[in-house]
């Protein structure tokens, strides 16, 4: 089995959590609330800049073109392709998709992005890697899972969000799980349950995230105080 196929394994709990979410499960029974789906964009379009610089740190730590291809192309498909499922939500909650960028981050937003901007930072490419693949991975399962389940047409008011998570082909995934496969197998014991922590955080903050929509996490209100979390480090 290799590392990533172990990681896997280990991470299914996690996983089923995801889909069993009522966020997402909202999702797959087209019954989410206006104000969570607002919340979720505002939240996620903040996190994806943080995904592209995750990348591009990693990408300051490639030694050959065809690994930074691999980011470049991951990095352009966040950048033009993956405003399409926000837009899907904007559609149904009836605003505008660029009212709903520049907000201050929510606590678990704050910090998935610390999280996923420092180790790619700071980290070699496997511990980067392994730090930014559970958003993918998850997003891929339960759009997937969601597709066989429930098998939404094109009526369903979710559609585009679950077929473009659920219904296309991951290549660019399977190229960075090839490639931390690689680096595994030459990384010490240290630097594997590194990467191995580091995977699991994120995929625990990726469940924190759904939760965050759902429950319109935001900062404590403190009478007179007027200061504003930091958007990231």
């Amino acid at each position: 089995m290799s590392f990533s196929e172990q990681l896997r394994k280990e991470a299914e709990p996690i996983f089923e959590a995801c889909y069993q979410h009522p966020f997402i499960q909202g999702v797959a029974k087209g019954q989410v609330e206006k104000e969570q789906l607002i919340h979720y964009v505002k939240q996620d379009y903040e996190y994806l800049n943080a995904m592209i610089q995750t990348k591009a740190f990693a990408m300051a730590k490639c030694k050959t073109r065809e690994e930074m291809e691999m980011f470049n192309t991951s990095i352009g498909f966040i950048l033009n392709s993956e405003i399409h499922p926000h837009r899907n939500f904007c559609n149904i909650a009836e605003v505008c998709y660029e009212d709903l960028q520049g907000f201050p981050l929510a606590p678990t937003a704050q910090n998935y992005i610390n999280h996923m901007l420092i180790v790619s930072h700071t980290g070699t490419l496997g511990e980067a890697i392994a730090v930014s693949m559970p958003c993918p991975w998850i997003y891929l399962y339960v759009g997937e899972r969601i597709l066989k389940e429930f098998e939404p047409d094109p009526s369903h008011p979710f559609y585009e969000w679950i077929s473009f998570y659920g219904a296309q082909e991951e290549p660019r995934m399977n190229a960075f799980l090839r490639k931390l496969d690689i680096l595994a197998e030459q990384a010490s014991e240290k630097e594997k349950q590194n990467m191995k922590n580091y995977f699991f955080l994120s995929c625990q903050f990726e469940y924190a995230f759904f939760d965050m929509a759902y429950k319109l996490e935001e900062w404590p209100k403190h009478q007179g105080s007027e200061i504003e979390p930091l958007f990231s480090l």
